[in-house]
């Protein structure tokens, strides 16, 4: 048996590096799509941070905590892709329409999705109390569309199984719709939070449908748009609205509303009545 140095198997992977971050140093519209994330999440968490100093109640911080960890997530994510440490080139399948050709890939958006898009279902869910037996079954579902939307986009080995895995992701997909759109709404009426609820549902429906957009029209997919950079833009203007956007406001509503959130099964079980003293 013959040993090979550890250095000898670290060498292709570094080469890689090296090449995409120059690729990525080299064309502007793509940095700026990285680098404005990175930007906006370091400032989010600090903003999300000073926003939570006078929570109290239990179900508040909950939902501050899950949250919070969205923009960093994110930021950790971005900083791997703008260093070129999670993306890397692919040669696209026989059949695809950039076929044979090198394609930028960045995985590391499927890495930071399956963990901040766990967290945004768990603070919507923590806002409308939904049932914990829900809210475990929908993040199930989010995550494995996460991990197959992963599987489409790293799939070179045949064109129609990137395509298949494409339509796993999308049936996980109509799991988590099913569950923001005619389940979670009756639990934020009983609630208290429809309002809110209401607006939040909204605004990530709206966004998080137009990711398989940007893929299915993006290099990953017909390549109808066939630049890295406007593809890497389209996901980046939707994670900003999906992510920080959407923090903001559900923070700010949770900040100045926390007496709506005292009572449920979480205060109950603490016996937290701390928000409402004066």
């Amino acid at each position: 048996m013959v040993s090979v140095p550890w250095e000898a198997m670290l060498l292709p992977l570094q080469l890689g590096q090296r090449e995409v971050l120059a690729h990525i140093q080299d064309d502007l519209l793509l940095s700026a799509s990285l680098w404005s994330n990175v930007a906006l999440a370091g400032l989010s968490v600090l903003l999300f941070s000073y926003m939570a100093r006078d929570v109290r109640s239990r179900r508040a911080r909950l939902v501050f905590a899950a949250t919070v960890f969205i923009p960093l997530v994110s930021l950790s994510s971005y900083l791997g892709l703008v260093s070129g440490l999670t993306a890397g080139f692919l040669q696209m399948p026989t059949g695809h329409a950039l076929a044979g050709d090198q394609v930028l890939v960045q995985w590391g958006r499927y890495l930071t999705w399956t963990l901040s898009t766990p967290l945004i279902l768990l603070a919507l869910g923590l806002l409308a109390d939904a049932d914990p037996v829900d809210l475990a079954a929908v993040i199930a579902a989010d995550i494995a569309m996460c991990v197959t939307g992963l599987a489409a986009a790293l799939t070179v080995s045949s064109y129609a199984f990137r395509w298949a895995f494409y339509g796993v992701s999308s049936a996980f997909f109509l799991v988590v719709l099913y569950a923001l759109l005619t389940r979670w709404p009756d639990s934020a009426a009983a609630a208290g939070t429809d309002e809110i609820f209401d607006t939040l549902r909204t605004l990530t429906v709206v966004l998080w449908i137009g990711y398989p957009v940007v893929w299915a029209l993006g290099v990953e997919g017909l390549a109808v748009v066939d630049s890295t950079a406007l593809t890497s833009w389209g996901y980046s203007l939707l994670d900003i609205g999906a992510k920080y956007v959407f923090a903001y406001l559900l923070l700010d509503w949770v900040a100045g509303n926390e007496g709506v959130l005292v009572g449920g099964p979480l205060d109950a079980a603490r016996g937290d009545v701390s928000a409402t003293r004066d």
